[in-house]
């Protein structure tokens, strides 16, 4: 009997590409992200069909802020009329939507966008949406430590028997940390700076598509490679084997 497909539980996508693919087009950056915005539309409803049960996208990290101050702001007004215009879309998607980053950097008026998004998807069971917003892995590491430290001075933790489950409950992630695939797109093999701690066992993917191209067939055939992948954690091949046997026994 042949098993059934694999499928990551929690996959997260590096979105590159955006700019370039606008100017390859000889159109302003800016076009770019709109353009990725539709396409982030049809991820988001491919990742739940397909049974993810968390999708988190890098839509702009802390880094970000260095660009172009008209694209940096043609951002922030697309981030806010995204949120208002697809709210109800993804309420009756059931996907819940998390904002995962330092909020306290953007205007009043996205904030309480973020924070009613957030409040209007909570109950949603079907899929969870992290959006990494002014997000890096080390920001994510410090307040995590910063949040653990003060527990410790406030007695609330004992940092004698600390343990990795006891660090990782302090990420912006929480409580799904592991991310099982991570997709970037754009031709760019690295990680840069993205989920620094969640990736530490992930199965990375590259494609050289621009993230507007990178399609719902161009997700599925990322989720087919993962299904390829041997996934040991360390353990030999023969362990592996032997636990398979113990299922199937």
């Amino acid at each position: 009997m042949s098993q059934a497909p694999r499928v990551p539980s929690h996959v997260a996508i590096v979105m590159d590409g955006n700019g370039r693919w606008a100017q390859n087009r000889n159109k302003p950056r800016t076009d770019g992200h709109f353009a990725a915005l539709s396409n982030v539309r049809s991820i988001i409803e491919s990742s739940a069909q397909s049974g993810v049960t968390v999708l988190t996208l890098f839509a702009f990290s802390c880094e970000n802020w260095q660009r172009p101050e008209e694209e940096v702001q043609t951002l922030m007004q697309l981030m806010l009329e995204a949120i208002y215009k697809h709210q109800q879309e993804l309420v009756d998607q059931g996907i819940t939507v998390r904002i995962i980053g330092d909020k306290t950097a953007f205007n009043a008026n996205l904030i309480k966008a973020m924070n009613q998004l957030e409040a209007a998807t909570a109950s949603g069971g079907r899929m969870q949406l992290n959006l990494a917003l002014n997000y890096s892995g080390q920001w994510d590491i410090l307040q995590a430590s910063t949040k653990l430290a003060q527990a410790a001075k406030n007695n609330q933790l004992d940092l004698s028997a600390l343990s990795a489950k006891d660090f990782s409950s302090y990420l912006a992630t929480a409580p799904h940390n592991r991310v099982d695939l991570l997709i970037r797109t754009g031709g760019e093999q690295r990680i840069s700076n993205f989920m620094l701690y969640q990736v530490a066992y992930s199965e990375l993917y590259f494609s050289d598509l621009l993230f507007p191209d990178f399609d719902e067939a161009a997700f599925q055939q990322a989720i087919s490679w993962y299904n390829q992948r041997q996934r040991r954690f360390g353990k030999t091949q023969e362990q592996i084997n032997k636990h398979k046997e113990k299922q199937n026994g």
